[in-house]
């Protein structure tokens, strides 16, 4: 296999880690996130802290994309393949942010409760939650609509994959990111239905980019483009 092709593989297979962590991480996350008490009850912290190996997961699977798609894309446009590894460093950034948060919730769970005052511990708890709920709009949002944008901009000039699987992306990268400024101004709240629409088109970017490139890899007719966009 061409060193291109294996590249096309690893970024495809990347793609598809970040799809299986960040769902698996945020169902176990579930009680964590929803329970006002869950700091001050007892009993195992492994749901959550598996769910914050997975998003560790995530976080590399984030940046691996980029690494990967790196030495063929900057042969098309070296600025916008910059600014995507960048923009995917800053998204797996932020959601490194949310998981400490989440794990300071399960340290308070495990040393704070002796002595402390409940109202008080779960009064830190919430807000260590809130910074987690904050990151999840700033990164697999705001800053994930932007590199999607990039992405596909310099997918669908490049034809390193067929077109219709750019567009998916020039159309999910602006919802979701108009998607975050609803949610950011109390629109509607990240999780509902309006929330999960505008994520549809990126999910379904992601998902059409990983499968090309695992089954098909860069087209071979691709030829470097003019850099200026």
């Amino acid at each position: 296999m061409e060193p291109s092709g294996r590249l096309a593989r690893a970024a495809g297979l990347c793609y598809f880690v970040t799809h299986v962590t960040s769902i698996g991480g945020l169902v176990l996350y579930g009680p964590v996130l929803n329970d006002p008490g869950f700091v001050l009850g007892a009993g195992p912290d492994g749901r959550v802290l598996l769910g914050a190996l997975l998003e560790v997961l995530l976080a590399l699977g984030i940046v691996g994309t980029a690494v990967t798609l790196y030495p063929v894309t900057r042969r098309h446009n070296e600025a916008a393949a910059t600014g995507y590894v960048a923009l995917r460093v800053l998204e797996a950034a932020v959601i490194a942010v949310g998981i400490v948060s989440l794990l300071a919730v399960v340290t308070l769970r495990r040393h704070g409760a002796d002595g402390a005052d409940p109202a008080a511990l779960a009064t830190t708890a919430r807000a260590l939650v809130a910074v987690h709920d904050w990151t999840f709009l700033l990164g697999p949002n705001f800053v994930c609509g932007a590199n999607t944008l990039l992405a596909a901009h310099l997918m669908y000039r490049s034809r390193l994959v067929p077109r219709f699987v750019a567009v998916l992306g020039l159309i999910g990268g602006p919802l979701i990111f108009a998607s975050a400024v609803a949610v950011l101004f109390g629109g509607y709240t990240q999780v509902s239905t309006w929330g999960a629409l505008a994520a549809v088109p990126v999910f379904a970017w992601e998902l059409a980019l990983a499968a090309c490139l695992v089954t098909r890899g860069f087209a071979r007719a691709a030829a470097p483009v003019p850099a200026a966009v």
